[in-house]
């Protein structure tokens, strides 16, 4: 063959002025094919690499369709690349290693079970980009009918028919040889590896899923876990807890399981606060005409107050109602007003999101008073940030009540009860 004239010609002569002995002559000539084929096999890769990059990612940059960048944000064409340098490898192998021996033999092995490798990686690859374009296509359709569940099925079906393909082919055995064996062995390895099998099984949901990642903060309450993931194994999930101790978790558990994970508050614009206070419903009334003059001094609910008193007097100057009639018109009253204050607070906080909801709200009554809830979110996720961020806000709602005629409901304490006279 041509290589082999071409060898003949310049490995010949340099291994007759050495006077290398004939003994290492075939694995000097064999290491030097060796060579050339991995160089060609990487000046391969690079071209692909550059064509790659060079050519269908600036094609695709200038589409206005999205499918083409799904496609490429999943790496389909490097494996596709991959692919191309692994064919080529194959293909020239037999013609730079014509006689074969054990080593050579395995070697070809290995170029055919890498080469089934990185298919099995551009048809999962491919899998998963069709799941994005199925969602970008069709947002409302794909949260009703979802195909990722489907795409898994394949994928562990993929990895199956992979994975007896490489073995048989590294081993040199029939495939039917291989199943009829698992089929044999089925009941003695569902029973010694029972637990590997379920957490094997439970990790490719989590991991399809996406449910668990090491960094996540989860809590699980039946197994005392309360705190970040720390490990991953086959079997098990590790929490490091908030009082630093560790919990390990059966992998199975959090499928058959419920469990809770902060990831999505943490990768969210802001962090929840609920919080409620109990106010008396004893101090509610309406508010002075002199009472409203003072308040509308609070730059806050200026506007407000300013809008709503000219609203009112307009709606009851329609209803022609007597002077000393303080029941059929509208009012103002302390407790509104109060609430339309926290409201325009929170919302002009530097540290409460903006993008998220902001609501300040009555829960139903009960005989400690009717709760207001304050339900916005903290754009600072940090734990001690947070809590000292809504701690802030609580302090001034709670000193702030007084102006408005308000006080909080308190059950009566030890110091209470020995001075109700003097209250």
């Amino acid at each position: 063959m041509l290589y082999f004239q071409v060898m003949e010609h310049f490995i010949t002569p340099f291994l007759n002025a050495f006077a290398i002995n004939s003994t290492w002559r075939e694995p000097i000539a064999t290491l030097f094919s060796l060579v050339v084929l991995v160089f060609i096999a990487i000046v391969v890769r690079i071209l692909g690499k550059l064509i790659n990059h060079f050519v269908i990612k600036k094609t695709i940059q200038r589409t206005q369709t999205q499918w083409d960048d799904i496609i490429l944000e999943h790496g389909v064409f490097s494996s596709a690349a991959s692919i191309i340098t692994m064919m080529v490898l194959l293909a020239l192998y037999p013609a730079f290693f014509p006689v074969q021996n054990m080593a050579l033999t395995l070697l070809g092995r290995v170029l055919v079970a890498w080469l089934v490798i990185l298919i099995t990686q551009l048809i999962t690859r491919t899998l998963d980009a069709i799941n994005e374009i199925y969602k970008a296509a069709s947002p409302e359709v794909a949260k009703r009918k979802p195909i990722k569940g489907y795409l898994q099925m394949g994928k562990i079906f993929l990895y199956i028919v992979s994975g007896i393909i490489i073995i048989t082919g590294l081993l040199d055995i029939s495939a039917i040889g291989i199943l009829s064996g698992f089929g044999a062995m089925s009941a003695v390895l569902m029973l010694v590896f029972k637990d590997s099998i379920m957490g094997f099984v439970s990790s490719l949901q989590l991991t399809g899923n996406d449910l668990v990642r090491i960094g996540d903060w989860i809590e699980m309450p039946k197994y005392s876990a309360d705190g970040d993931v720390i490990d991953i194994t086959l079997q098990t999930i590790r929490v490091r807890n908030w009082d630093m101790t560790i919990t390990s978790i059966p992998i199975y558990a959090l499928i058959s399981d419920s469990f809770k994970n902060w990831r999505g508050m943490s990768e969210a614009a802001g962090r929840r606060v609920k919080k409620s206070i109990f106010l008396d419903m004893k101090a509610v009334r309406f508010l002075t005409e002199e009472e409203l003059n003072h308040l509308e001094k609070i730059p806050l609910i200026e506007g407000y107050l300013s809008s709503k008193r000219a609203e009112i007097a307009t709606n009851n100057a329609q209803l022609d109602l007597a002077k000393d009639d303080n029941v059929s018109g509208r009012r103002l009253t302390n407790l509104g007003t109060f609430r339309a204050y926290v409201l325009a607070y929170l919302k002009a906080h530097p540290f409460v999101s903006k993008e998220m909801t902001c609501m300040v709200r009555y829960l139903e009554s009960t005989a400690k008073g009717i709760p207001m809830e304050l339900y916005f979110f903290s754009s600072d996720k940090g734990w001690v940030n947070y809590e000292g961020i809504q701690s802030d806000i609580i302090d001034h709602i709670l000193s702030v009540m007084g102006e408005f005629g308000l006080r909080v409901f308190q059950d009566l304490s030890g110091w209470d009860i020995p001075n109700i006279e003097k209250q």
